[in-house]
């Protein structure tokens, strides 16, 4: 019986005791929970504390008349009120241990729903400039964003990763005009990007210019002049800035879509800045506001009036100079997100970093100004930064990016799966250590390593009990009621919940949560359980009758119960798989 099962039966209960002009909450709210004491029982719900007022009864006496309800239903070994009136559930071994037999049949399928069904959900992430490699801030975000898809997939929705690449802008020109002063051996410009892949790619850029036949370095090109401190600007508009931009930009492109590939993130959709002005989406836009009353002149520029739905201050669309401001394309392309000919979203996820928590209060604004409502049509979710951490220090380790950490760093480091679990474990609303020192190690302390061992030590039961000829025929799942086997039995039981939770709550960190809870269950586990016989040591020779005969027992099952532990240990390691698969980390048969 499941805690959903629980659920459910606590709800039936709950609407046969109480009057029928009573309104009950949703089936959901009848949660039950796992007791920290286990002899309170397996399972313990607050439904009689939750109803007693509205029912006009003290919280024990309708507590009471659950237990009376319940105390007869199979599979239920005892009910009993406790403190105010909890309602303390004690299954039978059989029906607690039925979940096994669900994980097997089901495999990885099992924990996945549909309550999430019919919807799209457009979610956007990472979306680095693609004026360098990615730091360490938008590989947190790749970790986070694509487990945080497969979460919302595994929940029945449609989920459609997005990367939006800046090809447009400011950032894009001073990008180009770093290239060109690299290119030309220059002084950085006071607000370019400095770093040894600057100088890679425009060694590239020519390379690949030489190659077509152009003379990119004697292309016409105008000095940018100099700042108040006598810095250089880098080069202003010319033809060759133009050329470098145009090489460069797409090979930044095809480095952070391999990046990400290599990170096992794939995007369903590509997203173009640029696009938004080329094909007229961002004066679509602008019209479609200024018809709802929302554009207004001001100043000799355009404004959108974002204070008439809740922002601080009205905010500039188009400059006095004539020139798009950046929100320009913000208002575009979501608008494009939720009315595509193709792929458009019922809900629009933006997954932004933490210099950007400033931005909530207009794009709220504007998702309300298009008839939308904030916070259900459009979501936004803000991380906190990661700070890489070796000896206990913080390091800066990138040869090509200067003083940053990206993502080809750390995977370099430690790995895809350990990158990946350890950026994803953590809430995106708190910073994060990462600790390479700990990641890189085989032990307990890491948490990545901790739940894959588990996997890994289940296989290997798995291949002993074949060496030894113990299969799941005849399998009694009632003979596993031990304490132990409960512990590991109660976590598999949790899975669907916590899988539902993590979709509802945008929380893939909790996905890695219960698989280290579901580790820690089954190696303790391993350690007082035997699936396959173990002779008894000299030692244990010297152990009195009694206990030398309890001690056999439970080294050497007998077959039927060994064939349950073996149906539990392969029900462990399936969800484990169906765990970390979600996380986009691999699951080892051998460590």
């Amino acid at each position: 019986m499941s805690p959903e099962e629980l659920s459910q039966l606590m709800y039936d209960t709950a609407k046969a005791l109480v009057p029928a002009d009573v309104e009950l909450p949703p089936v959901e709210k009848f949660s039950v929970m796992r007791p920290k004491d286990r002899a309170h029982g397996d399972w313990a719900s607050n439904a009689a504390m939750q109803l007693a007022k509205k029912a006009g009864m003290k919280p024990r006496d309708l507590a009471e008349q659950f237990v009376e309800k319940l105390q007869d239903v199979p599979g239920i070994a005892s009910v009993e009120v406790a403190g105010p009136g909890f309602i303390n559930i004690t299954l039978d071994s059989a029906s607690a241990a039925a979940v096994v037999d669900q994980v097997l049949a089901q495999g990885s399928a099992f924990g996945k729903n549909t309550h999430l069904g019919g919807k799209t959900l457009n979610l956007e992430f990472v979306s680095a400039n693609p004026t360098g490699p990615i730091h360490i801030g938008g590989t947190r975000w790749a970790a986070v964003g694509d487990s945080m898809a497969r979460v919302l997939e595994a929940n029945g929705a449609k989920v459609i990763r997005e990367y939006y690449f800046n090809d447009h802008g400011e950032q894009i020109n001073r990008f180009a005009k770093s290239l060109v002063a690299a290119a030309h051996e220059e002084t950085t410009p006071v607000d370019g990007y400095k770093g040894a892949y600057i100088d890679e790619i425009a060694r590239r850029v020519i390379a690949e210019a030489n190659a077509d036949g152009v003379d990119i370095l004697n292309l016409p090109r105008v000095d940018g002049g100099t700042d108040e401190h006598g810095e250089p600007l880098g080069e202003g508009d010319s033809e060759q800035r133009e050329e470098f931009r145009k090489r460069a930009v797409p090979m930044m492109f095809d480095e952070i879509q391999q990046s990400m590939k290599n990170f096992r993130v794939n995007f369903d959709v590509w997203f173009h800045e640029n696009s938004l002005y080329e094909d007229g989406e961002v004066d679509k836009a602008i019209a479609d506001l200024r018809a709802r009353g929302d554009i207004f002149e001001k100043d000799g520029a355009t404004w959108f009036a974002s204070t008439k739905h809740g922002d601080d201050k009205d905010r500039v669309i188009i400059k006095s100079d004539g020139n798009y401001a950046y929100f320009a394309a913000d208002v575009a392309y979501y608008r494009n997100k939720r009315h595509r000919e193709e792929g458009s979203a019922d809900v629009a996820i933006y997954m932004l970093g933490a210099d950007h928590h400033g931005y909530i209060g207009r794009m709220m604004a504007m998702c309300a100004a298009y008839g939308d409502e904030p916070g259900q049509h459009m979501q936004i979710l803000i991380g906190q930064l990661v700070n890489v951490m070796k000896d206990g220090k913080p390091v800066r380790m990138s040869k090509r990016a200067g003083n940053i950490v990206t993502i080809d760093d750390l995977v370099d480091a430690i790995g895809v799966d350990a990158s990946r679990y350890s950026l994803a474990r953590t809430d995106y609303n708190s910073p994060v250590d990462i600790d390479l020192d700990l990641l890189a190690s085989h032990s307990n302390e890491n948490p990545v390593y901790y739940v894959q061992y588990a996997h890994a030590r289940s296989c290997n039961v798995d291949r002993n009990a074949a060496e030894a000829g113990i299969t799941t025929d005849g399998a009694d799942l009632a003979l596993l009621d031990t304490e132990a086997d409960g512990e590991v039995i109660a976590a598999l039981a949790q899975w669907p919940g916590v899988l539902a939770e993590a979709g509802d709550k945008r929380a893939p960190h909790r996905v890695a949560h219960y698989l280290e809870d579901l580790a820690a269950a089954y190696h303790k586990w391993y350690n007082v359980e035997r699936v396959v016989p173990m002779g008894l040591t000299d030692p244990e020779q010297h152990l009195d009758t009694q206990a030398a005969e309890a001690l056999r027992i439970a080294k050497n099952p007998e077959p039927a119960r060994a064939a349950a532990r073996l149906k539990l240990n392969d029900a462990v390691q399936q969800v484990i798989v169906n765990g970390l698969d979600l996380l986009g980390v691999s699951a080892p048969d051998k460590m």
